[in-house]
C-alpha cells in the first residue's frame, strides 16, 4: 500500500499482484467518520427501549456473557436483527442510487424517483395480496416487479440510446401509473391484509428478524460485490457513450447490468421493509459533497446510506412522541432535501 498525489487529491494505492485498487484519502477518511457514527448509532438503538440497558450491557449480551440474562434475548433477539438489516438496507439503497446517478449523470435519479421502487412495491404487493408470501416469495416478486418497471421505462426511454434526463421523466410516469395500480389493489383486499400492507408499505422495520436480515445481508453483499466488478465501465460512462466506446467498453451491456443490480438491491429491500424512499437520492450526493469527489461514488453512498437509515429509525423509535415507521422520517429528510437540491438546480440554470 501506497500514498501519491493525483490532480491535487491525496490518495491510497493498494496492490496485490495483478489486482490494483486507488482510494482518495478524502473519501477514506469519510467512510472511516460515517461507519464510526453508524457504529454509535447502532450501539444507542440497542440500548434504548423499553427495556433500557447500559452500554456495558450492551456489550455483555453481544459477546454471550454468561451472567448477562435477559439482556441477551433484548439485545441479541430482538433488536440487533432490525439494527443490522437497517445498516445494510441502508448501504445497498446508497449504493443502488449512486449507481444510477452515476449512470444518467443526473442528481435526481434515483430508484424512488423514477420509478423503481415502486415497480418493486408492485410486485412485492401482488404477492402479499394475492398469495400472503414468505420474504423470499416477496423478494422474488420485488425483483420481478423491479425488473420490468426498468425494462418498461428502458425502452420507452430508448432513443439510439439512453439520455439521464428523458429516463427520469418516463419514470416519473411509470411510476405515478404504478401508484395508481397498487391503490386499486390495496382496496380490492381484505381488510386486515390491507392494513398490513399499508403498514409495510410505508416503509417499515418492524417486523424485521434474523430471516429478512440473514438473507438480506446475503443478497444485498453478493449485488455490491457484483457492482464493483462494473465499477470500472461504470467511469467510463460517465464520460459518455462514445468515450467509453473508445476505451473499449461495450455502453449498452454495461448500462443494462448496472440498472439489473440497482433494481435488485432496491428489489431486496422492499421486499423485506417495504418502499424506504429518499435515502437512494440523498445519500450518493451528500457523500459526494463530503468527499469533494468529482463523480457520484458507490463506497461513500453506501457508507452514507447505512448511517442515515440508521440514524432515522433511531429517531422513528426513540427521539419522536410516538413510534413511526423509518420511511416516515426518511420521507421528511429526503423531501427536504430535495427541494433544497431542485431550488439549487433552477438557481444555477438562470
Amino acid at each position: 500500500m501506497s500514498t501519491s498525489i493525483d490532480f491535487g487529491y491525496r490518495s491510497i494505492l493498494v496492490r496485490r499482484g495483478s489486482f490494483s485498487a486507488r482510494w482518495s484519502m478524502r473519501s477514506a477518511v469519510v467512510c472511516t467518520v460515517l461507519i464510526g457514527v453508524t457504529l454509535i448509532a447502532s450501539a444507542c438503538s440497542l440500548a434504548l427501549g423499553d427495556y433500557t440497558l447500559s452500554l456495558p450491557e450492551v456489550w455483555a449480551a453481544l459477546i454471550n456473557s454468561p451472567d448477562v440474562g435477559f439482556a441477551r434475548t433484548v439485545v441479541v433477539e430482538w433488536r440487533l436483527p432490525r439494527v443490522l438489516a437497517a445498516a445494510i438496507f441502508g448501504a445497498g439503497l446508497g449504493a443502488a442510487g449512486a449507481m444510477f446517478q452515476s449512470l444518467t449523470r443526473n442528481p435526481l435519479a434515483s430508484p424512488d424517483i423514477i420509478g423503481f421502487s415502486t415497480g418493486a412495491y408492485t410486485g412485492a404487493l401482488v404477492v402479499i395480496i394475492l398469495m400472503g408470501g414468505t420474504y423470499l416469495e416477496r423478494a422474488g416478486g420485488a425483483l420481478i416487479g423491479g425488473i420490468l418497471t426498468a425494462g418498461l421505462v428502458y425502452l420507452l426511454g430508448w432513443r439510439q440510446g439512453v439520455q439521464g434526463f428523458r429516463l427520469i421523466i418516463i419514470g416519473i410516469a411509470v411510476s405515478a401509473m404504478l401508484g395508481s395500480f397498487n391503490t386499486w389493489l390495496m382496496q380490492s383486499a381484505k381488510l386486515e391484509v390491507a392494513l398490513s400492507a399499508a403498514v409495510w408499505g410505508a416503509g417499515s422495520l418492524n417486523g424485521i428478524g434474523w430471516e429478512q436480515a440473514l438473507w438480506g445481508g446475503l443478497l444485498i453483499t453478493a449485488l455490491l460485490v457484483g457492482g464493483s466488478a462494473l465499477g470500472p465501465g461504470l467511469r467510463q460512462l460517465e464520460l459518455g457513450d462514445d468515450a467509453a466506446a473508445a476505451t473499449g467498453t461495450r455502453a449498452e451491456p454495461v448500462r443494462l447490468a448496472i440498472m439489473v443490480i440497482g433494481v435488485a438491491l432496491t428489489a431486496v429491500v422492499t421486499a423485506a421493509a417495504g418502499p424506504i424512499a429518499f435515502v437512494a437520492l440523498a445519500a450518493p450526493q451528500i457523500a459526494r459533497r463530503l468527499t469533494r469527489s468529482p463523480g457520484v461514488t458507490v463506497a461513500p453512498a453506501a457508507c452514507m446510506g447505512a448511517m442515515l437509515l440508521v440514524v432515522a429509525d433511531l429517531c422513528a423509535q426513540h427521539l419522536l412522541p410516538t413510534m413511526l415507521p423509518v420511511g416516515v422520517v426518511t420521507v421528511v429528510i429526503g423531501g427536504g432535501y430535495l427541494v433544497w437540491l431542485i431550488v439549487r438546480e433552477a438557481r444555477r440554470r438562470i
